[in-house]
């Protein structure tokens, strides 16, 4: 409602279709051989058997902290309930389960069925809770005492279990939407009783419940430790052994270990198997079939290492000269809703897609017409075929990647911002000049936007300087997001405010000479992003970019308004443009917004396509970078940062 609002009826509805058509990795259970291993990994050689949290593939790239290694003694088949016992493992270690105590494990599905067993192996006595018969007697098989929830009163059946005295805890494995799953629990446990969710259910507690007792709830996150902390996930940081004994992939070798000493059965737990080629079949199994429990997908033949496909056939426009020859680095949310429906609309030959993660980068090419998918940005730059690249990555890849691609004789479109550091600055600065018939883009789209337009138009012919106000209500983005990473994203302001700096140098004409910049104070958890950025320009205008991240999504997201020799542009949002005080200034109404990324596409593919001069000047490319590093730099150390000799010596100035 907020998009609407603010957007648009037309850019909400997109936004919404485009990530409803997105296309999700099915499963995480997942067992191969390692095929190749990635720089820096320990523990895990080609040939090894190894279980992890991957989807449902032939070949998948996995985290190293992901995956555990699989003794001999278990097969593949049972190695595939590593990952799902381990969020059993996880559950059962929350309640703290010691000998002799009674637990109630609440739903007897594939997870309530191993904390059966897991609870059976701490010495407890296990009270399995479930409405299928088949399930309660497979609990029975492993040790446990059952009652039918459908039969019978599982409070009453736990209190008599219990001669009376409640039980120690309740392990809830149940999927529903009813509270009264927590309140059963609650009034089965005696005083200070711990009930621990692993499943979903509702969730509307009653006071009294916990009160009188003094019970403890806890939500269980999956495998354990580690679990959605990128520098455990992505990063490969362990966490010390001594200091947190159980993390995800610990629990992974913990649950094999169970399998390999036969304290923990599967076998019984698989009712279907299906070779992958009819992978539909078995996930209509699991939504449709009452009888399905472990459904067990089968790979035969060896997997392909071959990280492109083709997806469509060529296309060609007849009667038009050669049409510029594309490949897209990059398949994030980004490149998926914007650039990619962009780039459908001109006439260029969109070639290839990549993405380090084959399944964005196959929809991407499917849906936009691109002729192949890869999970190697290579193979895009050793195609001699392949005019443009364009790079749509994580913030900091571009440097890196847009110097590789001009080497490769490619002109490069690099989404912004255009480094993360001077140091790289002065890189590409120096690949551009060494591969002088290559244009080099930064995707400030704002100044394409026709509202930017219309406002450079009607300043044509100025008398005076400008002075600019841009207001960016950005929005909160949490601390630990990757933008906000100095080393990954660069930070909002370098990775997002340039967009802003940008607009101005283009209104004006004119090089940012000087930056001075305030942070709010001591209290947010990051300050950066709650900035004013004054920045004075070689032609004497100045302006000022307000980004601040604790406004209302309610407010519109961007203001800029222009005041020249008694006259004033506002332009809102990128749908309403007005002019006051000027002669004949027509204003601009849009029904969707319009921040220029269609023409700036189809502008720079046509200036690849007859030549001339680079769509923006390579100066004004780097100036406005440089900017967006001295504005942080001024806000951190209290100064004002003059460019030229702040990063002159740098770049050879």
């Amino acid at each position: 409602l907020e998009k609407l609002r603010t957007d648009g009826v037309l850019a909400t509805y997109q936004a919404v279709s485009a990530r409803l058509d997105e296309g999700l990795p099915l499963g995480y259970c997942h067992v191969g051989t390692v095929m190749q291993t990635g720089p820096g990994v320990e523990g895990f050689q080609l040939g090894d058997r190894v279980a992890s949290n991957s989807p449902h593939a032939e070949v998948v790239v996995a985290p190293v902290n992901l995956c555990a290694k699989i003794p001999d003694e278990v097969s593949d088949e049972r190695a595939t309930f590593t990952v799902l016992g381990s969020i059993a493992l996880q559950g059962v270690r929350l309640a703290q389960p010691t000998l002799g105590e009674s637990f109630v494990v609440y739903g007897l599905g594939l997870i309530g069925l191993v904390a059966v067993q897991i609870l059976r192996a701490n010495g407890c006595r296990v009270l399995g809770v479930d409405l299928n018969p088949a399930r309660l007697a497979l609990a029975e098989s492993f040790g446990a005492d059952v009652v039918n929830g459908a039969e019978a009163d599982p409070v009453a059946a736990a209190t008599a279990w219990t001669r009376g005295k409640g039980v120690d805890g309740v392990v809830i494995t149940a999927a529903a939407k009813t509270d009264e799953i927590v309140h059963h629990s609650a009034q089965m446990c005696r005083k200070r009783g711990r009930i621990v969710l692993v499943g979903v259910v509702g969730l509307n507690l009653r006071r009294a419940d916990f009160y009188e007792k003094e019970l403890t709830f806890q939500v269980s996150s999956s495998y354990g430790p580690g679990r959605y902390d990128p520098a455990y996930e992505t990063e490969g940081k362990d966490y010390p052994y001594g200091f947190v004994r159980w993390t995800a992939q610990r629990n992974f070798e913990a649950v094999l270990e169970l399998l390999r000493s036969g304290q923990l059965r599967v076998d019984e737990l698989i009712t279907h198997r299906f070779p992958f080629e009819e992978a539909p079949a078995a996930y209509e199994a699991v939504l449709s079939d009452p009888s399905a429990l472990g459904v067990v997908l089968q790979y035969t033949g060896t997997p392909s290492l071959d990280k492109t496909i083709r997806v469509h056939e060529p296309h060609s426009v007849s009667g038009l000269a050669r049409q510029p020859v594309v490949g897209v680095i990059g398949a994030g949310n980004f490149a998926r809703m914007t650039l990619l429906p962009a780039l459908k609309k001109t006439s260029a030959r969109v070639k290839y897609v990549a993405d380090i993660k084959g399944l964005p980068a196959q929809q991407a090419a499917r849906k936009h017409g691109a002729e192949f998918a890869t999970s190697d940005h290579r193979v895009i730059l050793g195609d001699d075929s392949v005019d443009v690249a364009i790079i749509a990555v994580g913030h900091h890849l571009h440097a890196d990647l847009a110097l590789e691609a001009l080497d490769a004789g490619k002109h490069v479109l690099v989404e912004k911002p255009l480094a993360l550091s001077p140091e790289e600055v002065a890189r590409l600065v120096a690949a551009a000049e060494r591969n002088p018939g290559r244009h080099l883009m930064v995707g400030f789209n704002r100044r394409f936007s026709p509202h930017v337009q219309r406002i450079a138009e009607a300043l044509r012919g100025r008398a005076e300087p400008l002075t600019m106000n841009y207001t960016v209500n950005a929005g909160a983005i949490p601390a630990d997001h990757w933008v906000q990473d100095p080393e990954k994203g660069g930070g909002r302001i370098v990775g997002e405010a340039c967009h802003f700096i940008d607009a101005m140098v283009f209104l004006t004409g004119s090089l940012v000479e000087s930056v001075s910049a305030f942070q709010v104070g001591e209290g947010p958890a990051v300050r950066e992003d709650k900035m004013s950025i004054l920045l004075r320009f070689a032609d004497g205008s100045v302006g000022t970019v307000n980004y601040f991240a604790n406004g209302s999504r309610a407010y519109p997201k961007e203001i800029l308004e222009v005041f020249s020799d008694g006259r004033v542009a506002r332009m809102e949002n990128f749908r309403k443009t007005r002019g006051y005080g000027f002669k004949g200034f027509r204003n601009v109404s849009t029904l969707r917004q319009d921040k220029g990324h269609g023409a700036e596409l189809s502008t720079f593919l046509e200036r690849v396509r007859t030549g001339g001069e680079p769509l923006i000047p390579l100066d004004q490319l780097v100036n406005v970078t440089l900017a967006s590093f001295a504005a942080v730099t001024s806000a951190r150390e209290g100064r004002v940062v003059e460019i030229a000799s702040e990063y002159g010596e740098l770049l050879g100035g």
